[in-house]
């Protein structure tokens, strides 16, 4: 089946002498992966350069349901990106973000909201001149919520004479609202339940939480967007340490999400 639509290349490498593999992230078909000629002269349509982690193309492709490896008949670029590839601190984050997705996205499908979001937040990135040094945490906490497991604000729990409730409004305590007689704990005193991406009262019963003061962090991330980001101020080792949280967090919710190798030269910007 012949189709038109925008793609996002997430990967790409050289097989064997003639051709390369690319994986893409598509508006109207999710992830696929095509097998791409290299091409044989500098008049070829499927120029190697359109091929660069996270280029935005228009591309015509013939998909096939049954087959792993797709084929590209014409490519193009859809949105430049040119600060991406030239400024060195945004080519450390756009690779680090590449990787990323590449391992997040594994088994994607159609989600137009999620292309939308991706999209927008690669050229927000490429326009921005400076203070831009908290994107890619804003970025991946975001990203939870077109895969799922954005942390839950509605799930508060509270605790009557060591019984813990799940939610208050559901049980009455002598003709009043439970949520009316419960002296509710306030934030900075909240653990982040990883594994239910909660905020929680009581210590989780498992090693997969954040104390209170490290659940604040994710509370902060989940206030910032990046017009505002910038008012944020945060130190290379506060930075680090949210980004650790943010990976482990999503390792617990996407199986197998392995190390990333763009991880140590992320780590070593914005002193």
């Amino acid at each position: 089946m012949k189709v038109k639509t925008e793609a996002i290349v997430l990967h790409s490498f050289k097989y064997g002498e003639s051709k390369m593999i690319v994986d893409t992230f598509t508006r109207t078909h999710g992830r696929l992966s095509f097998a791409v000629p290299l091409p044989r002269s500098a008049h070829s349509k499927l120029k190697k350069q359109y091929f660069q982690p996270l280029t935005l193309l228009n591309i015509e492709a013939d998909i096939q349901q049954q087959s792993q490896l797709q084929k590209i008949s014409e490519a193009s670029i859809a949105a430049p990106l040119p600060s991406l590839l030239s400024d060195p601190s945004k080519l450390a984050i756009a690779l680090f973000i590449c990787e990323f997705l590449y391992h997040a996205l594994r088994d994607e499908q159609q989600n137009e909201p999620l292309f939308k979001y991706v999209c927008t937040s690669i050229q927000w990135l490429d326009q921005r001149e400076s203070d831009f040094a908290n994107f890619h945490l804003v970025f991946l906490m975001h990203l939870s919520r077109f895969l799922g497991f954005y942390p839950n604000l509605d799930s508060s729990r509270y605790e009557v004479r060591g019984t813990r409730y799940e939610d208050s409004s559901r049980y009455e305590v002598r003709g009043t609202r439970c949520e009316d007689r419960l002296d509710r704990r306030g934030e900075d005193s909240l653990y982040f339940d990883l594994r239910a991406a909660e905020f929680c009262s009581l210590t989780p019963t498992h090693r997969d939480f954040l104390m209170p003061q490290e659940a604040g962090r994710i509370r902060l991330l989940m206030r910032m967007d990046y017009a505002t980001m910038h008012l944020f101020r945060m130190g290379r080792a506060d930075r680090n340490r949210i980004l650790e949280i943010i990976i482990h967090y999503y390792r617990l919710h996407i199986p197998q999400f392995p190390e990333l190798r763009s991880l140590p030269v992320l780590q070593e910007l914005f002193q």
